[in-house]
């Protein structure tokens, strides 16, 4: 026999404005705390020193967290020229120095290179796995992990304001796998006076974004609130814009009971289906001629 989780059975997304000095993990375990829930897990890690939207999932919101993390991401971030640091932001050390100051002219007339698909290199201290080991833990340590290129979708990069010479704010909407830190060292390796990310803001991820988002502080006057439960999105927010197939009731019997050829074959390699408003598997599909079930991931109990 099993055993019994602690906790409730709490289904659904909460939205959280991250502060600064605060782990991912710690407002996962806030949050858990706060709503008693049994599971917990989070769309997209931010760095301490980041701020903004962190996308909370309880119970089986967890299942929808691959797909979340798919969706397109915004940011705004402040880079500091005149500087290089081994993180690529303001907690590294500088290793590279440059009086040279960029003006907002040269600064807009450099961004187009980095818009589209384009290849970047991720951050050394990133969680990007060289021979099965994470890169920040080789950093670390004193050692020069060899990171590939990878491409990235930007499809947004402009600049906001110049705060002063040594530092501009710019806004990023890229897709998955997109390092703010990389495109600050970048550019600032383009306009001839190295650069690191003095601050960042995440604003929206994967469908989700900062209104009606709750506080940090907040959650700890949400345990003992007996409608806390009223500050969750529903399961499938974390499906974004995979598209929804409503099946009838003799359809959701069989897929209750495990009958995978009830799921109807749609043309769409990501889907979920319903019944009655309620989530009830998500289906992934691959083939086009004919096309055929790849996985199906069922929701046990998200009412």
């Amino acid at each position: 026999m099993g055993r019994r989780k602690k906790g409730r059975p709490v289904h659904g997304w909460l939205i959280v404005d991250k502060p600064e000095g605060v782990t991912s993990t710690q407002v996962v375990g806030r949050a858990r705390w706060a709503f008693d829930a049994q599971k917990a897990g989070h769309s997209g890690t931010l760095d301490p020193f980041a701020t903004g939207l962190l996308a909370v999932a309880f119970g089986e919101a967890t299942k929808t967290v691959p797909y979340a993390q798919e969706g397109e991401k915004t940011y705004h971030f402040t880079v500091r020229w005149g500087q290089a640091t081994t993180s690529d932001d303001r907690e590294g050390e500088v290793c590279a120095t440059s009086d040279l100051r960029p003006f907002a002219a040269e600064i807009e007339a450099a961004l187009p290179s980095f818009r589209g698909e384009i290849m970047q290199t991720p951050p050394l201290f990133s969680a990007v796995k060289v021979d099965g080991e994470r890169a920040y833990d080789i950093a670390r340590r004193g050692d020069t992990a060899e990171l590939k290129a990878r491409p990235l979708t930007v499809h947004k990069l402009e600049l906001l304001k110049i705060i002063d010479a040594d530092h501009a704010v710019i806004e990023m909407v890229c897709g998955k796998g997109g390092y703010v830190r990389s495109i600050a060292r970048d550019l600032g390796e383009a306009l001839g006076c190295h650069a690191h990310v003095a601050s960042l803001r995440r604003h929206a991820s994967g469908g989700f974004d900062l209104e009606g988002a709750l506080g940090f502080e907040a959650l700890e006057a949400l345990k003992e609130d007996p409608e806390r439960d009223d500050h969750l999105l529903a399961v499938e927010e974390g499906m974004g814009d995979a598209p929804e197939y409503d099946v009838p009731a003799s359809l959701a019997a069989r897929l209750d009971h495990g009958d995978n050829s009830a799921v109807p074959v749609i043309n769409a390699p990501v889907y979920w289906l319903s019944y009655n408003g309620d989530p009830l598997a998500i289906v992934e599909r691959e083939g086009a001629a004919p096309p055929k079930l790849k996985r199906v991931f069922r929701f046990d109990d998200a009412d």
